[in-house]
């Protein structure tokens, strides 16, 4: 099926604010977020306030960050957000406490249904959970949940997409119940035997837990006839 961008119409999305008060964002981001000569976390944390967004205490937010729409930002206490970070806040993009969002990743709420004619816009929120780390580079698709305590590797959390506009992320929500790194196509976390199960819509992604104590674990791809999750978050799924 031929894409058409002719038929392209996203007059259902509503960005939140009216256009008087996304253009004077657009100048204070500009301003104060992407500039390269600020290094005031206060005024950063200030403007966002400002336009709505909910950030905690202790954030540090380096110089050249971009957001799109602020008033769908939601920021804990203790998050450092790096260089160039991009926060593409169509949809709510809430980041629990005591994350690291590296320099230079990509934070996408939107999409396109490439299957259909119209190019159809995808919209889905964006939650990473306390304690994760994403790394330099990485990107995060819409509709993604990163777990509790994962860390994502520089530029492989793209998220995979099916011919229905579904979303899904391959990374590791991680426990501390090993010393082992582990690694997988998605990420990286901590070798556990209770490590929960990450899946892309076409192949689940699943840790094999048939090892030795605080050996390296092993990821296997294996295909099965079960509903494919869309999340990849601590408690959702468990290897049986």
């Amino acid at each position: 099926m031929s894409i058409d961008l002719l038929k392209y119409d996203n007059s259902w999305y509503s960005p939140g604010r009216g256009f008087l008060v996304r253009g004077l964002w657009f100048i204070v981001n500009a301003c104060v977020l992407r500039n390269g000569l600020n290094a005031s976390s206060f005024l950063k944390v200030l403007a966002l306030r400002m336009f709505g967004a909910r950030i905690g205490s202790a954030v540090v937010i380096k110089p050249g960050v971009n957001v799109k729409y602020p008033w769908n930002l939601e920021i804990s206490d203790r998050v450092w957000i790096g260089e160039n970070v991009w926060l593409d806040s169509l949809a709510p993009i809430r980041i629990g406490r005591n994350v690291c969002v590296s320099q230079g990743a990509y934070l996408c709420t939107g999409n396109h249904n490439w299957s259909s004619p119209g190019f159809d816009l995808i919209v889905k929120p964006i939650a990473i959970k306390d304690g994760a780390w994403v790394a330099a580079h990485a990107l995060v698709g819409p509709g993604v949940t990163i777990g509790e305590g994962a860390v994502l590797e520089p530029e492989v959390s793209r998220p995979r997409i099916s011919r229905h506009g579904r979303s899904t992320l391959a990374c590791l929500p991680q426990r501390y119940a090993a010393g082992s790194l582990v690694r997988t196509e998605g990420g990286v976390g901590r070798d556990s035997s209770e490590a929960e199960e990450c899946v892309t819509p076409e192949r689940p992604l699943l840790w094999n837990r048939n090892r030795s104590p605080g050996a390296a674990s092993t990821a296997v791809r294996r295909d099965r006839g079960t509903s494919p999750s869309t999340k990849c978050s601590s408690g959702n799924e468990r290897i049986a």
